[in-house]
Formats: C-alpha cells, structure tokens, sequence
C-alpha cells in the first residue's frame, strides 16, 4: 500500500513564487505521508497565452526548477512529478516536459507531451515541439510502477495502453485542463475511461483557477473516485495498492482478452 497524492495550483508568471508554493504542497503531502505526489503541467511558468514568455523562461532538465526539486524530494522523502517548460530550439520553442524525482533526488523518468493543444481555440504548437515518440520511462515506488502522461494525451486511448503495456500500474497526468463547453465533463469521462479500459489507477492533477478547470481526482482500477479537489489551491490523497489492481483484473480481464494491440 502507497500514499499517492495530486497537488492543484495554478502556476503564473513569477517562476520563483510557484515553486515555493510547490514546496508548500509538496511538504503538506509529505506530512500525509505520501510516497508519490503529481503537480500540474507547467508548473514552473504558464501564461494566459502560448507566446514568447514560455520560451523566454524555459530551463533545462539541469536548471534551477528541477535542481530544487531534486533537493525537496531528499527533504521530504517523496517522489516528486512535475510539469515545466523545457529548452528545445533555444529562441523558437520548447519542450512541454514533465519529470519525476526520485526521494534520493535523482530523476528518475522523463516525459515530453506527445499531442499538443491544438484545440478549442489554443495553439500550443506555435511555441511547443511534440515529444518523441519512445519507449515509455516507467519508476517503482513500494513494488507499484508508476507512468507519465500530459493533459491533451489523454484524448488519446493509446498512449495510455503503451504505458499500461510497459507495465505500469499507476498513471500519473499534470495538466493544464482550461474551462470551456463541456470540458470539465470530458476531463472526468476521459480520466475515468482511461483507469476502466486499463484497469490501472490514474492520478490527474490540474491547475486551479482562475487559469484551470480544477477538478484534480484520484481513480482507481474500477473507475472509481477515491480523492479530489475542487478549484482552490491545494492537495488530495489516496492510497493505491496491488491487491485492488489484481482484485479488478480478476474479475475484469480486459487486458487479457484484447485482440488489439499498441505499437
């Protein structure tokens, strides 16, 4: 049995007050005694628009943020997942990335959003490349392996059954859900679908308002709730275990009797 935790806040343009609200929510799950905790994409900057600003304050996978992030989780011995605007094409675009740490701070996994928002009015592709299409990172935390998945991949069935495939037992999803006709309703049918197709359970951490839809929820392998935000500031826990996975998949062996597979 682990404590996984989703963190919900909404990031803006002051990179530094955003991971020390960060740290503020990573050290309440911590005290909850969570193993694991998913914080929202673009943690460490986001703006109301796709423009140069995510370019201009873009870092590496060796800069300040995830540096800092490296030594929280040592502090607070727990496995941190974190959306940032990652350099790609210094000057053009960036990567929209997110990164696991390990509780050792070391980085454990990787993930570059697949699908960019190219939807509901928004371009995310003016200023983002799309992640490389690879064999998905998967970590272990307590014996349960954990995957990564962005926001808007989640539209997509398959990049969820790859992870599943890889093994993982935990889906972990940041996102930057932003309200509109209905997407509150599609946030919560797609994360739900995604746990009941795959029989996984699935972690999805938004960003708050006024800039996100909120709504961050812990599912398990029957597609039921067991934790949630509203639109505040703020976290969640649940614990996940193995038994339950291998309780659903005995009684629902999708997995097995697919005649479909993801390449």
């Amino acid at each position: 049995m682990t404590i996984v935790a989703i963190g919900q806040f909404y990031p803006g343009l002051n990179k530094k007050s955003n991971f020390e609200v960060v740290a503020t929510l990573v050290r309440e799950a911590s005290s909850r005694q969570a193993k694991v905790i998913a914080l929202p994409e673009y943690s460490l900057f986001c703006a109301p628009s796709m423009d140069d600003r995510f370019v201009d304050s873009a870092e590496s996978l060796d800069g300040p943020f995830v540096t800092a992030l490296q030594t929280l989780a040592q502090e607070t011995d727990i496995t941190i997942v974190c959306g940032f605007n990652e350099i790609a094409e210094p000057g053009h675009r960036i990567s929209n990335t997110l990164v696991a740490v390990g509780n050792d701070g070391n980085l454990v996994a990787v993930y570059r959003k697949l699908h960019l928002f190219d939807a509901f009015g928004y371009k995310e592709s003016d200023k983002v490349r799309p992640g490389d299409i690879e064999a998905p990172q998967l970590f272990a935390v307590d014996g349960l392996k954990y995957g990564l998945q962005t926001c808007y991949d989640v539209r997509f069935p398959e990049v969820t059954r790859r992870i599943v495939d890889a093994g993982a037992d935990v889906l972990l999803l940041p996102a930057a859900w932003v309200p509109g006709p209905l997407k509150e309703d599609h946030w919560t049918t797609l994360i739900r679908a995604r746990a009941i197709e795959n029989t996984i359970y699935v972690a999805a951490s938004d960003q708050s308002a006024p800039g996100g839809a909120g709504g961050s929820i812990i599912v398990d392998p029957m597609g039921v709730v067991i934790a949630g935000l509203g639109e505040t500031t703020g976290i969640s826990t649940a614990q996940v275990t193995a038994t339950r996975i291998a309780g659903v998949r005995q009684a629902n062996p999708a997995l097995e009797l697919r005649r479909f597979a993801v390449t």
